[in-house]
């Protein structure tokens, strides 16, 4: 096997973000002086129609193919669904806006690297997942970094209330992102495009509303390809880590976005590195390196429980029955037995024990 469980996790996770990351500069590239909440809405749209097509590309090959489908999503994951919509596709935009208007581009940058450290600390406290020091200091060396990259010397102002605004939308998106990992067992394709489908509707809406300027039909075009690839295969691709690893993890890897964004914008933006970006660099490459290298691994007991999910009898936690022989991956509603047992493990929803 090419990645164990926690590798492939953290494969997905740091995909996601090299490509949300490489957005970041082709965004800039491409579209200077438009406002933000516009080409928002038209990269969360791009993200939901994409990933639309997509689906229905796959939905059309698996039907010659054996491929093992996802569990759908299901009428008892609504109240979810609308949780993550409405933190990290409504209120959570709307929080940034408003403060970025009213703090300096300096403040609004740093504040915004609060939303992986807040998702760790509401993935442990509230979502009963479990980092270690090694794990926790760790992140904090890929945040450290993170906070690096995103100071710039400039003009610093700024009030209270626009300090609250980037905070409360960095707590949405930490919500957002804990929800999320509560769904990943569903779908992620059908996820992320009901995600985007629905954060890109509201923020159009509310862009034509508000009479902001759109922008012409070149750039939307570029905006929509960008934004399936950076908000929709990104998005997939992260849920796929927060289905493996956990939020907790999962923000931590994610949060390398800011150094593979500001390494494209070399030859992209034709910007020069200085020693504050090597220094960033190679304190988020400490980090990522003890993290992969993390081994977690203790006695510890399954309680019994039942739900529906992609899985494969070759795991010792899906040991059961079935009236037909059926070999590699498949998702159906089966129950575990209670287990105890000794190997290593992260945070993922089969590992919420205490410690």
């Amino acid at each position: 096997m090419l990645f164990s469980q926690k590798g492939l996790g953290a494969f997905y996770g740091l995909s996601a973000a090299l490509l949300f990351g490489l957005t970041t500069p082709c965004i800039k590239l491409v579209l200077p002086g438009y406002d933000l909440l516009p080409v928002a809405g038209l990269l969360y749209a791009g993200a939901g129609l994409g990933l639309g097509l997509f689906e229905i590309v796959l939905t059309s090959t698996r039907q010659s193919t054996s491929s093992p489908p996802e569990t759908p999503i299901q009428r008892a994951d609504i109240g979810l669904l609308f949780g993550i919509i409405l933190t990290g596709g409504i209120v959570g935009p709307l929080l940034m806006l408003y403060g970025l208007q009213r703090i300096s581009a300096v403040v609004g940058s740093l504040l915004l690297n609060l939303e992986a450290p807040l998702t760790i600390l509401l993935a442990v406290t509230l979502f009963r997942e479990h980092l270690g020091k090694r794990e926790v200091g760790a992140a904090m060396f890929i945040f450290a970094g993170a906070g690096m990259l995103s100071y710039r010397p400039g003009t610093v102002y700024g009030d209270w209330l626009g300090v609250l605004g980037i905070s409360g939308a960095c707590v949405c998106w930490a919500v957002d992102n804990n929800l999320t990992q509560g769904l990943s067992l569903r779908n992620p394709l059908a996820v992320a495009r009901i995600k985007g489908v629905s954060a890109g509707s509201f923020s159009l809406g509310l862009s034509w509303l508000m009479d902001y300027e759109f922008p012409d039909i070149a750039a939307i075009s570029m905006i929509v390809v960008l934004g399936f690839v950076g908000y929709g295969v990104s998005v997939v691709l992260d849920i796929y880590a927060l289905r493996i690893l956990g939020a907790a993890r999962e923000a931590a890897f994610f949060g390398t976005a800011p150094f593979i964004g500001a390494l494209a914008a070399v030859p992209i933006l034709r910007e020069g590195w200085g020693s504050a970006e090597y220094l960033a660099g190679a304190t988020m490459a400490i980090g990522v390196s003890v993290l992969l290298r993390e081994h977690h691994s203790h006695l510890h007991a399954h309680t019994g429980m039942e739900h529906d999910h992609i899985h494969a009898h070759a795991d010792p936690h899906h040991q059961h029955n079935h009236e037909e022989e059926v070999v590699g991956s498949h998702a159906h509603w089966h129950r575990h037995l209670p287990l105890q047992h000794d190997h290593g493990h992260v945070s993922d929803v089969h590992h919420r024990h205490e410690h």
